[in-house]
Formats: C-alpha cells, structure tokens, sequence
C-alpha cells in the first residue's frame, strides 16, 4: 500500500449540506477501491492564490490514505466529472505528515 496526501478544493458557492455530501461520496470511493483513511483536515473557506473559474475563494480539504497506486488514475476520471470540485491534487509521500498542520493552525 501506497501512502498519498490528497487536497480537495470546492466551490465556495455551496451548502455546508452538498459539501458534507461531496466529502461522503469521494470517501466512499476511496473505501470501495480498498483504500484506508487515515487521518482528514477540514481548512475551511480559503482565499485562492489565482482566480479559478472566477472565484476568490474555495473549501479546502486534506485527507490523507493508505492505497494501491492505481487508485489516482481510478479516481480521476471521476473527479473530473464533478462540478463541485475545483481541483484536486494526490501527492505520494514516504510517511504522512503530522496533524494538525500548519494550515489548521492559520484557520483559527
């Protein structure tokens, strides 16, 4: 099993509800392809660095899994079909960083 960090960021014009939802369903899919959550972050509504489709701001979302390596080719196709996912970003690590993370910390 791989390790990866994933960073899922969401339009900023949604419900706390379809937010909670989207989350549901992107972990669902990591646990029907035998992926293992690990520990997850919640750094809430952030300013972008750039503009992406118009927007200043986005939800931001950490998570991070225990996976085969196929898994971010699986998924991809069907984050791409989500119109409430801005990006998305899977990073490999060697061992997962420790929480909370700097950013948590910014929140607040």
């Amino acid at each position: 099993m791989n390790k990866f960090e994933v960073v899922l960021i969401f339009n900023p014009d949604l419900a706390t509800a379809t937010l909670n939802t989207e989350l549901k369903n992107f972990k669902s899919k990591l646990t029907s392809q035998s992926a293992k959550i690990i520990n997850e972050e919640d750094w809430g509504l952030r300013d972008l660095s750039y503009n992406i489709n118009k927007f200043k701001k986005a939800f931001y979302n950490f998570i991070q899994i225990e996976a085969s390596g196929n898994i971010v080719k699986d998924l991809s196709k069907e984050l791409n079909q989500s119109e409430n996912l801005l990006r998305y970003l899977f990073i490999k690590v060697e061992d997962h960083q420790e929480l909370p993370t700097k950013l948590n910390y910014e929140k607040k």
